[in-house]
């Protein structure tokens, strides 16, 4: 890639550059998290039922999936500066327009624009700074930019908490426009602008056959849980999905730059990353949706209390990142990837204990816990899928990895309501102890999935992922 002039020295451009892209992507953490405990209010609001609202969670992270993969293209067609400045101009108006909706299809149109905005921010800030720093200061650079993402779900529930039960829910998405503004000038003022070397077509085709499929895919799971379509109707529409998303593997064989080259998957360490990874987090996707509403309409807490009881897994997490290196160096990939993804079904399972006579030291060590659990998890997974990919292919890699990852959030928090919705039955979400019982066993499915999904990690060897857990580089492209 390379670069335009820009008015700043690059030592201003070093200072300044990790506060532009942290500044943006600490919005958009804080959006995709801060919504979670508003559902009940927002349902209440737009007169449906708090399940019915997932869609606007869903909708929000399938159109983060069906975008990262042209975020990369765009920035080397148009410059990093111009596509970043658009992706927060266009996120912060669809942040005005979500808290303008008058009704869910308004709602859900709004958060799938905050999405195309925010699939242009994750990438395309990642590959500013790194074409930024040389290696030797990549590594502080980048865990200043991860901040914003562990920050976020850290403040966001009980910010939303606190916003539902003060003020409007409306209010969480207009908070976004100072922030919008404040990034817009940074960008302005201190984002370099690199181009691709040369020109790479648009896999317009494979664009269509992967985004129509996971599309069709996430809201059959949608329509599934609102029992409003035939089964003879939700077969034949599974059977397209599927079919497209065969088309497209099809049709990636074909070329020489398809949207996701999917022959990177012959790498084992890889493919075991990914598909574990997309199996262990349908089993996590829809757990930060179905706590709040656990402790709202299960338990009866007001939102912000809610909030608050979602900060402990928050803060674990962060916890977690401090020692996560030192344990995979010790026990290696295989051992803790096995053993860790046990512990968190386990823990998916122990919520289902909770009623409102359990004490809420007990409900904060168990947020702990699984706060704990899930950030090894998750760093294991997301380490491990570099360990055998060669620097060549380390940027298609990470777009794979980052869009599969978004799909499986997705898928996750649409089983988890359908699960949740499937053991309701035809009871009224009014009814306290129906939803709390269905809310239980829900947690109980989740959790033996999960644990279901350690089978995969079997497969791994015990020396698999020493080349990014015995102190190697991780290959940093992407």
């Amino acid at each position: 890639m390379h670069s335009t002039p820009i008015p700043t020295s690059s030592a201003t451009v070093k200072r300044y550059l990790p506060w532009v892209v942290a500044t943006a992507l600490f919005m958009e953490q804080l959006d995709s998290t801060i919504l979670n405990t508003a559902v009940p209010s927002m349902a209440a609001s737009l007169h449906v039922t708090p399940l019915s609202l997932k869609a606007a969670v869903t909708s929000y992270i399938l159109s983060l999936a069906v975008c990262i993969p042209v975020s990369g293209w765009m920035a080397d067609r148009f410059g990093t500066r111009r596509v970043f400045s658009s992706a927060v101009a266009i996120f912060t108006a669809a942040s005005v327009l979500s808290g303008l909706s008058m009704s869910v299809p308004m709602l859900v149109a709004a958060r799938i624009l905050q999405g195309m905005g925010a699939a242009m921010m994750m990438p395309v800030g990642r590959l500013t700074v790194i074409r930024t720093f040389p290696k030797s200061e990549l590594l502080m650079a980048m865990n200043f930019v991860i901040i914003p993402a562990l920050i976020g779900p850290l403040l966001g529930p009980t910010i939303g908490g606190l916003i539902v039960h003060w003020l409007s829910w409306r209010v969480i998405f207009f908070i976004n426009v100072p922030v919008g503004l404040a990034a817009q000038l940074l960008i302005h003022r201190h984002m370099p602008d690199y181009y691709g070397d040369g020109p790479r077509p648009l896999d317009v085709v494979g664009l269509v056959l992967f985004g129509a499929g996971t599309a069709l895919l996430s809201w059959l799971l949608e329509i599934f849980g609102e029992h409003h379509i035939d089964v003879t109707s939700a077969a034949i529409l599974l059977l397209l999905s599927i079919s497209l998303l065969g088309a497209y593997a099809w049709h990636a064989r074909q070329l020489r730059h398809p949207l996701l080259r999917l022959t990177l998957f012959r790498v084992r360490t890889f493919r075991v990353s990914v598909v574990g990874g997309f199996i262990t987090r349908l089993g996590l996707g829809g757990i930060p949706f179905l706590l709040p509403l656990l402790y709202q309409l299960g338990l009866g807490l007001p939102a912000w209390q809610s909030g608050l009881l979602m900060m402990p897994a928050a803060a674990a997490a962060m916890g977690m990142k401090l020692i996560s290196v030192r344990v995979l160096r010790r026990f290696g990939y295989r051992r803790v990837l096995i053993a860790n993804t046990l512990m968190i079904g386990v823990t998916i399972c122990m919520f289902a204990g909770i009623t409102s006579a359990t004490p809420i030291l007990l409900i904060v060590f168990l947020g702990l816990t699984q706060g704990f659990f899930n950030s090894l998890q998750f760093s294991s997974m997301n380490s491990m899928a570099y360990a055998d990919v060669s620097a060549a292919d380390s940027s298609m890699a990470s777009t794979i990895a980052s869009s599969l990852q978004q799909m499986s959030m997705s898928f996750g928090l649409a089983w988890g309501s359908l699960v949740t919705a499937w053991y309701l039955g035809d009871l009224p979400q009014s009814d306290r102890a129906a939803v709390t019982s269905a809310l239980h066993h829900a947690f109980l499915t989740l959790g033996a999935l999960t644990m279901m999904s350690s089978f995969l990690f079997w497969t791994l060897r015990p020396g698999d992922g020493e080349s990014v857990s015995k102190g190697h580089a991780l290959p940093t492209e992407g």
